[in-house]
């Protein structure tokens, strides 16, 4: 339902929204880069930069009216990632929404001055974006899309659900630094849990394909899918593999449990989007990114669907179920 909602709200946006009427007489067209993940008819990227939009218009910015906003697409392809974010920066926008560390590292590494508030990145100081996050000290900012340590608590997860899994293969996204982050929290908890686990790189489509077919010929696995614009772009086909496999998998997003996925547990990650604007809000209205705090996530939420775990042959808990945000049936 937040998703449809979300559609209308943003009428089937285009990759770019045009100058359109000019801004009002007297009041200046200020404008906004975006650099998303996922390719530009994704349903969950138009959710998202609808979600961005709502909050826009919350502050009394309007499309075509006081702003402009210029979006690209790299559909998770690192090229591409730099490339848009060339281009966007050679617009000179007043500011730019970067989506995730594969958004933010080529933005940051094209602009020291353009300031640049991001979304849906773990690491921020590890990754180098921001000095701390009380004090950024440059020209970035945002919202950490959760800590390392809920890495762990998706293994747990996955053992609770599946007491028998022995094994776990983590797909991640080992050329970012949260590809690296993840994996590393989730094996500092595997021992006590008494699970052995795997590393599966999302890069290329038929690597996932051929590691999750070679990991699953052995018993007792299960899949932990780690958070990564790769992860998003490629959920389909690790989604599939997972039912083709009969693998209990545990995502880090709600999009890819209501795309079929078995269960998740992350931030709301629209919200992110939503408090993003306000961000975007005070820098156009004069603040510097340096002085505006990162900020945590402050909704969490664990979703499961009930028709997928009936299809793997599992009985989710009822000490689970209790907790669940959302329940899909």
């Amino acid at each position: 339902m937040r998703r449809r909602d979300f559609m209308r709200l943003l009428g089937g946006a285009a990759t770019t929204w045009p100058l359109g009427a000019r801004a009002q007489q007297g009041e200046p067209l200020r404008r906004i880069g975006v650099l998303m993940s996922t390719a530009a008819d994704d349903p969950e990227g138009q959710a998202r930069i609808a979600a961005f939009q709502q909050g826009l218009q919350q502050f009394n910015w309007t499309i075509g009216r006081n702003v402009r906003i210029d979006s690209r697409w790299p559909a998770g392809d690192s090229e591409r990632f730099h490339s848009y974010a060339a281009e966007l920066v050679a617009l000179s926008p007043d500011v730019i929404l970067a989506t995730g560390s594969a958004a933010a590292e080529p933005l940051l590494r094209a602009t020291r001055t353009i300031p640049v508030v991001f979304v849906v990145v773990p690491d921020p100081v590890g990754a180098g974006f921001v000095n701390s996050l009380a004090r950024p000290g440059g020209n970035a900012t945002g919202f950490i899309q959760f800590e390392y340590g809920i890495s762990g608590k998706w293994l747990e997860l996955l053992k609770q659900i599946a007491p028998g899994v022995t094994r776990a293969a983590v797909l991640r996204d080992p050329a970012i630094s949260a590809g690296i982050g993840q994996f590393g929290a989730i094996q500092a908890v595997a021992p006590s849990l008494g699970l052995a686990v795997t590393p599966v790189n999302v890069r290329e489509a038929d690597e996932i394909e051929r590691a999750v077919a070679d990991f699953a010929r052995l018993p007792n696995g299960g899949l932990i899918v780690t958070g990564s614009a790769l992860a998003i772009v490629r959920r389909h086909l690790i989604i599939k593999l997972a039912a083709k496999h009969q693998l209990p998998a545990v995502y880090f997003q709600r999009t890819l449990v209501a795309d079929g996925g078995l269960i998740s547990y992350g931030a709301d990650l629209l919200d992110q989007y939503r408090r993003a604007a306000s961000y975007v809000d005070r820098i156009l209205k004069g603040e510097k990114s340096a002085d505006l705090p990162v900020q945590m996530p402050t909704k969490y939420e664990l979703v499961i669907n009930l028709k997928t775990a009936k299809a793997l042959g599992l009985e989710i808990p009822s000490s689970v179920l209790a907790r669940a945000d959302e329940v899909i049936e």
